[in-house]
Parts: structure tokens; sequence; C-alpha cells
């Protein structure tokens, strides 16, 4: 007759013990999956928040646009007055959307430093070419157009006009003795380029150590050709206007 697996002193009820066996070769247990399991049940909220979250984050990355390309400018450092001869403290490099670069604008510090300005800059406002004596002054003007330099025969009187106004330029025979002599326009509604009464000094693009009473106007050719030398023959003048009604 076979042993009885009863325990000595114990009831025929009594259950025997389950004997655990070793686990077989090759097989290991993973005490660290029945730990994260068991956090899982017992924290079961929390962990879907956190899919959530991991969810609405890939979401958000993928929908969210790509950062969009950026060139870089130059930009006034500071308020810039006219006739600043610019240093490479005064410019700022910028970075804007590609698309908001304008024909003209200077990039290189090297392009701008040295260089004298011909309209006065906000600080933060973008530098281009036309704002600086030189060619980019007639920017926009007509073909043929020259920027022409004329001295006033009343220096203090620069102090009244700024670049962009129009001027009537008058010239005038009258010597003091002769009042009689008769006035010409020799040129209409040009516009003004430049003054020696917003800070001008000597530049290169003048050619001339003595900017005084000195203005530079875009004439059209044919003004152009009247201007030009029209100081040896009289005294120059001005004569602030108004743009050109609009046609109705």
């Amino acid at each position: 007759m076979p042993a009885t697996l009863f325990s000595p002193g114990r009831g025929a009820a009594s259950a025997v013990r389950p004997v655990r066996r070793p686990p077989a070769a090759g097989v290991t247990r993973r005490p660290g999956r029945r730990r994260f399991l068991s956090w899982l049940s017992r924290n079961r909220r929390l962990a879907i928040a956190l899919l959530l979250c991991v969810a609405a984050g890939i979401t958000v990355h993928q929908l969210t646009p790509p950062p969009a390309d950026t060139a870089t400018t130059l930009a006034a450092a500071r308020d810039l007055p006219a006739g600043t001869a610019l240093a490479a403290a005064d410019l700022a490099s910028v970075r804007i959307p590609p698309q908001l670069v304008s024909d003209g604008s200077i990039t290189v510090p090297g392009e701008a430093t040295g260089k004298q300005l011909a309209a006065p800059l906000r600080k933060g406002q973008l530098l281009t070419d036309s704002q600086l004596l030189g060619p980019g002054l007639l920017t926009g003007t007509a073909a043929g157009a020259a920027a022409v330099p004329l001295r006033m025969a009343d220096p203090s009187s620069i102090q009244l006009v700024s670049p962009g106004q129009l001027v009537n330029v008058v010239l005038t025979g009258a010597n003091g003795y002769d009042q009689n002599s008769p006035s010409e326009v020799l040129a209409s509604s040009v516009p003004v380029l430049w003054t020696s009464g917003q800070g001008g000094k000597t530049g290169q693009w003048l050619g001339t150590a003595e900017t005084d009473g000195l203005i530079v106007v875009a004439a059209a050719p044919e003004q152009a050709a009247r201007l030009a030398g029209a100081s040896t023959q009289g005294k120059l003048f001005f004569v602030l206007v108004g743009p050109p009604a609009a046609q109705g």
C-alpha cells in the first residue's frame, strides 16, 4: 500500500502543500515585468493619462509646420540721422523671412561701413542701397534720371528741406544792383535726394570737401542739362512744392 501524503497529527481534510519545482533549464523568471504589471494595475488611470499626453504631443508635432527659412540682412542698431558715416556698431544683423528681403538690401556689413546715410533710419529699420549716398539714391526714378548736386545761394535755407520733398529750382541773375533781372525756373517738382543740412559730411560720392549749402536732386535728362553749371550763371534758390494733383 502506498505511503500517505498526510502530515502526522493532521486530519484527513488537511491539504497537501504543493511542491515548488525548480525552473527548467533555459527558463528565467522576470520579476521586473511582474512588478510593472502590478504597478500598471494599481495606476491604470495614470498610465492612460500618460499615453494620451504622448499621443497628443506626437499629433501636435506632426501638424506643426516646419520652421520657415530665414535670411540675414542689416538693420539700424540705433536711431541714425541723415548724413551719418556708418560704422560697424551702427548696424545689427537680423534674420527675417526671405520674402521680406527687398532688392538692394545690404547683407554684408563691409558693403555699408564708411558710407553715408542719405535719409534718417529708425532703430530696427532695414538698410538698403537707396538709403546711402550713391547710385542707389536713384532707385525707382525714370530711366535716364540723374542725381544733380546744386549749391544754394542761401546755405541757411537748406535747414528747411529734407530728402523726399519736392522743390522748384529757380535761377536769378540779380546781383544786388540790378533788381530787375528776371528769375527762371530751371526744374519743377524735382525730388530732393540729400541735403547738407541733414547732417551731411564729406563723402566719396560727392567728391568735394565743401558741402555747405549743397543739395542733391533727381532730375530728368532735360532738367539735368539746364541744372548743370547753373550756379555759374547766377544764384540758385529752391521753392518747396507739393505733389501734383491726382488725375480724376
